[in-house]
């Protein structure tokens, strides 16, 4: 299936919490699947993006850049339960290791279930039995039970964007055998790297006594799941174009004006805890403090976009963030030179691309993601004549492709300092050499072989 405009391919329907729908196509994801799509007539489940007082029970139906989409409301007690409640403040912190931050709420759990079925019913109505289901994220762990409990024969993927926790840190959820029956209902499930991988497979072979046939496949009574290491990936060619813009080379002059012949260290992360912001602020602190001769010769930028400013968690660190960022700058800063410039705002992608085509070093140091294609989009928008450094977390997906970054533990602060330092040192050749092999990588495995890798899944399921 790794061809989908042909007259005996099956449509592709596509589910997901948010769409591309009324956004502009920037990249990534919402590029791969709108172009798979637009070739299959396909359609887009999702969220309208729209909050009520009260349930709202109609379906929009509209069609944009050729994708057919399917829209539902919420109401605020749905999205305070099911989007706030359990996907952001259940799942998400469990699947990112962070129990501590957990709310096992009941009422939570209820308003995800209700989501989901809301939406099984909305894929039962908008498809045909022939068509292939796609479903995105942490959203939508139980919509193929859903579906097979109604008696809805259709084929179904699921691909998980965040992490799979080791087996004991997901059996702390409550509701854990009921999420990983709805995952093994799916006939494919794609993972981001070997590590989930590992787990998810030793967890279905604990819990559930799945048994494992090959490398891909596992035995669960009476069903065939296919498991699929599918790490995603970017437009690597198209974001490098990018950072060759002009909306990129004005974004890059902006910046230049203000480091003069500083060398210029980013990060771009939303504000979440599992960016590993205030261990990267500390690394750079102990940078300051051990290589005095680096005052003034470089410029922290971090940029870091609000995201779900309504939990308390995320209120928290950004009040932790301002407050690091200025005894950093009130201890090593000096009437010219600001070490840390933070910046809790959003920036276009081609702004971006020209911001890290601009710097010397890419931070990317999250203490756990999925992927993380902000270390992707750095490597792709360099200059092959000079390019930049990208350091990078053991602990992100991307981790397992990008052997050729500096590979970093980011709870160790003297680690992000060092490795700062091996960067801004390092030798023209040994860095064109390392971001060669790292673009040739994701190149070869793109937004458009992670799909095309997917969906052949289905291909070597039947086969």
């Amino acid at each position: 299936m790794t061809k989908n405009n042909s007259e005996s391919s099956p449509r592709l329907v596509a589910v997901s919490n948010r769409t591309a729908y009324g956004s502009p196509r920037a990249g990534g994801l919402a590029v791969a699947l709108s172009d798979t799509l637009a070739e299959t007539g396909g359609l887009w489940i999702g969220w309208s993006g729209k909050i009520f007082d009260v349930p709202r029970r109609r379906v929009l139906n509209v069609d944009e850049d050729g994708v057919s989409f399917a829209l539902m409301d919420m109401s605020k007690a749905e999205y305070e339960g099911f989007y706030l409640g359990y996907a952001n403040s259940v799942l998400w912190p469990v699947m990112h290791n962070r129990l501590d931050l957990a709310v096992f709420d009941s009422d939570y759990f209820a308003a995800y279930k209700a989501i989901n079925r809301q939406f099984a019913d909305m894929v039962a109505a908008q498809t045909m039995q022939d068509d292939l289901i796609w479903v995105q994220d942490y959203h939508f762990f139980l919509l193929a039970k859903i579906l097979k409990d109604a008696g809805c024969s259709r084929r179904t993927g699921f691909f998980l964007h965040i992490p799979f926790p080791a087996p004991e840190v997901f059996r702390s959820i409550p509701d854990h055998l009921t999420l990983a029956a709805g995952l093994c209902a799916y006939d494919v499930v794609g993972l981001q790297s070997s590590h989930d991988c590992a787990n998810f497979a030793r967890y279905i072979q604990e819990e559930i006594d799945a048994e494992k046939l090959d490398d891909e496949r596992f035995r669960i009574g009476e069903h065939i799941l296919t498991l699929r290491l599918c790490p995603i990936g970017i437009d690597a060619e198209g974001f490098s174009l990018s950072a060759t813009s002009q909306t990129a080379n004005d974004a890059s002059r902006r910046l230049a004006r203000f480091l003069g012949e500083r060398d210029l260290i980013i990060g771009v992360d939303r504000m979440d805890y599992s960016k590993g912001l205030p261990q990267r602020f500390e690394g750079m602190a102990v940078l300051f403090d051990k290589y005095p001769d680096l005052h003034g010769k470089i410029s922290f930028t971090q940029i870091a976009p609000p995201s779900r400013s309504v939990v308390e968690e995320y209120a928290q660190l950004r009040q932790q963030l301002d407050e690091l960022s200025g005894r950093i700058n009130g201890d090593y800063g000096d009437l010219d030179w600001i070490p840390i410039r933070y910046l809790a705002r959003g920036y276009q992608r081609d702004e971006l691309a020209g911001l890290y085509r601009l710097a010397r070093v890419g931070l990317v140091t999250p203490l756990q993601d999925g992927m993380n294609l902000v270390a992707k989009e750095y490597v792709a928008a360099q200059d092959p004549d000079d390019p930049g450094v990208l350091v990078l977390s053991q602990f992100a997906g991307a981790a397992d492709q990008m052997t050729d970054a500096l590979i970093i533990n980011p709870h160790d602060r003297n680690a992000v300092a060092e490795a700062v330092r091996t960067a801004l040192n390092m030798p023209l050749a040994e860095r064109q050499r390392r971001w060669r092999a790292l673009y040739e990588g994701i190149c070869r495995q793109d937004i458009n072989w992670w799909r095309e890798h997917f969906l052949a899944a289905f291909d070597a399921a039947e086969g």
